[in-house]
């Protein structure tokens, strides 16, 4: 099934020489399929009710393709074989060595797509978490609504503390106060950007796994600060591409609980206790 549907994708058939495991992250299994006529292509796979996430992937990948701004694998084809929902995208040789600051400087030209309003076409995941991207006009209150509320709603569901549960909700409150004359543009986003989502191919930067919406460019720019494994070039490179706001220090940790909260909702354990210090900082900071 999954030659047949990369036969059909590609318009040549395909005819399956080979399959070999690969690291996949710790949500989905990764194979590389290799064709008797020597093409190869990267697949994912995973539980066949997981389909809708990756065709949300799929969609994702193609709209920074469709950017032009930064490479990224072009998605192939999606379906279910023997009750496992399969990604198939472009191979892609990945490795270590690259420009990072041309890394910078072509996110920079992603984030100069824009849209009319805050969102996406489609609701996606965050990891293996569903994250609503329906449409809205105002920023503020898609991050109350769609990121920060969503993820301390499910946290509740989960059992969090209900001294974070409580912070949180005054944190929602208070929302606006970390915009004083700030008005973001919609954006196009990785919207997963920590240091194992992007390579270089070739020397040229890639970026995948994306958890792609438009919002405000600083959400991405802090994750890139969380868990660290962006060189300094990168950052200047951007600087100097589009300066931040001046505002952004202040708003950094406010993008970045989106994500310790979905950790927590994820794997539990020390998330909680690193969300709620997050949200008192945010908290004492704010006044």
């Amino acid at each position: 099934m999954i030659a047949a549907a990369i036969g059909a994708a590609t318009g040549a058939p395909f005819v399956l020489a080979g399959r070999r495991a690969v690291g996949g992250g710790d949500i989905n299994q990764a194979e590389v399929l290799t064709g008797r006529d020597g093409r190869r292509y990267f697949a994912k796979l995973n539980r066949a009710d997981r389909l809708a996430m990756f065709e949300a992937e799929a969609d994702g990948l193609d709209e920074i393709v469709q950017s032009g701004a930064i490479r990224a694998p072009r998605p192939v084809c999606t379906g279910v074989e023997g009750g496992r929902a399969f990604l198939v995208l472009e191979y892609l040789e990945l490795d270590g060595r690259g420009d990072a600051a041309e890394l910078g400087r072509r996110l920079a030209t992603l984030h100069r797509t824009t849209a009319p309003r805050f969102g996406w076409s489609r609701d996606n995941t965050i990891g293996a978490t569903p994250q609503p991207n329906a449409w809205q006009d105002d920023w503020v209150g898609f991050l109350r609504a769609r990121r920060l509320g969503f993820q301390l709603e499910l946290a509740r569901r989960n059992g969090a503390p209900a001294r974070l549960v409580g912070l949180g909700e005054r944190l929602l409150d208070g929302l606006a106060g970390f915009f004083p004359g700030y008005r973001p543009v919609p954006a196009l986003l990785h919207g997963d950007l920590w240091g194992g989502n992007y390579g270089y191919a070739g020397g040229e930067p890639v970026l995948f796994d994306p958890a792609v919406y438009y919002g405000d460019r600083e959400a991405d720019i802090a994750m890139t600060e969380l868990f660290g494994g962006f060189p300094p070039a990168f950052r200047a490179a951007y600087a100097e591409a589009w300066p931040l706001d001046p505002g952004y220090d202040a708003r950094k940790d406010l993008y970045n609980l989106y994500h310790v909260l979905n950790h927590y909702n994820l794997f539990g354990g020390g998330y909680a206790g690193q969300a709620e210090r997050m949200i008192g900082r945010l908290l004492a900071e704010a006044g």
